[in-house]
């Protein structure tokens, strides 16, 4: 197949390129910078005289793009997307309803949830990873010049945001007191809660009525069907919830432990653990991965179910990985044989003790983790996967 991908800062997509290739299959990318996901007039034409010129059997984009969607459907090609993220607040577009759709989607819940929309072309398909990939980057001889090794070093690590610049804490203080009070509450409900999402239920007719008076919603189109509900309960309250998860952890665990945090984030006020700045996706995390004692996945509550890169990232670069739990875990692999899951600070706090002083069951259950995703969870069974549904549903 001849494949356009649209190439932007995902992490995943030279992973899902090489893999395409891999399979023998030809593929050409575009990059540019969207002004917006929905309606983008300079790139709608460039992509648009790129398929007149060209032909494709396909264009393909990590997550979904609305404008990429409609130029497809005018022009009749296969639109095929993968999300790594959720929710997608550009998926709530009528462009969904697409015929050139095929829509993948690694949470679960949120296929159910566009399926009972009606939307006949999604399917669930949980991410993956290249072990070869990280095998190769973990190859000592491969450490960057001028780079010490020992920087990947530790006994407990994290690798990612901290959601420190969330738009919550610059609308709080506009809010009145009753609805701070209500969604300090919400979000501290969320927090003792592992696998569920509870703040959608919680966002009433009732509290969305009085929060439109000081959150005002923009919507990216007029074909956008998404609402003050989801806006709010994702960009607003889940990255808060967030931010709150990841800093109390990482306090209370560098109270006890030695914590290294790899990081764009400000962590100036986590006086205890040791900023380590950010590391590049595909030439160091790896490194940090394999090197870390215990390395650490807290999943963003607006990832309802499915089971984010990170972990997929962590296990198969051999690392030990100890994550909240998702819903989805347990149909990939066994807890306490190839991962571990905490429920809340002081039960994470109880097992990194337990497994800094248990060296051999580590090791044995990040190699087990290591050898489950190697075998069933790779990029060439999920791409083979994604290429069959296509086929079958053109049949």
């Amino acid at each position: 197949m001849h494949i356009l991908m649209y190439r932007w800062k995902a992490y995943n997509y030279r992973d899902v390129e090489e893999t395409f290739k891999l399979l023998g299959h030809t593929v050409e990318n575009i990059e540019q910078k969207l002004g917006n996901y929905d309606i983008d007039p300079a790139f709608e034409k460039i992509l648009e005289e790129r398929l007149r010129q060209t032909h494709y059997d396909m264009v393909f984009t990590v997550n979904y793009f609305a404008l990429i969607s409609n130029i497809c459907q005018r022009l009749g090609i296969k639109y095929v997307s993968w999300t790594c993220d959720n929710p997608l607040i550009s998926m709530y577009h009528q462009s969904v309803f697409n015929d050139c759709n095929y829509i993948f989607t690694f949470d679960k819940t949120n296929y159910l949830e566009f399926k009972a929309m009606g939307v006949k072309h999604i399917w669930y398909l949980p991410l993956a990873v290249d072990t070869k990939r990280m095998d190769a980057v973990i190859d000592d001889r491969l450490v960057p010049d001028g780079i010490d090794k020992r920087v990947y070093d530790g006994d407990v690590a994290f690798v990612g945001s901290l959601y420190e610049r969330n738009s919550y804490d610059k609308l709080k203080y506009n809010l009145p007191e009753y609805l701070q009070g209500y969604f300090d509450a919400v979000m501290e409900a969320q927090l003792n809660i592992s696998g569920a999402n509870i703040i959608e239920p919680m966002l009433t007719t009732n509290i969305l009525e009085q929060l439109q008076q000081y959150f005002k919603l923009e919507k990216s189109s007029e074909e956008s069907f998404s609402d003050l509900g989801l806006i709010f309960q994702t960009t607003v309250l889940g990255f808060k919830i967030a931010e709150v998860q990841r800093r109390r952890a990482l306090i209370e665990l560098s109270k006890h432990f030695s914590v290294n945090v790899y990081s764009n984030s400000d962590v100036s006020d986590l006086v205890r653990v040791r900023y380590m700045g950010s590391v590049d996706y595909w030439s160091e995390m790896p490194k940090v991965f394999r090197q870390s004692k215990i390395n650490l996945n807290f999943t963003i509550p607006n990832i309802k179910s499915g089971i984010p890169l990170r972990v997929w990232d962590i296990l198969g670069s051999r690392g030990f990985l100890l994550t909240n739990y998702q819903a989805e875990i347990p149909y990939y692999f066994t807890e306490g044989e190839d991962l571990v899951c905490f429920d809340g600070v002081e039960d994470l706090k109880e097992k990194v003790a337990y497994y800094l002083k248990h060296d051999e069951e580590r090791l044995r259950i990040a190699e087990n983790g290591y050898r489950k995703v190697k075998e069933y969870h790779t990029y060439v069974s999920r791409i083979n996967e994604m290429l069959h549904i296509i086929e079958e549903t053109e049949a």
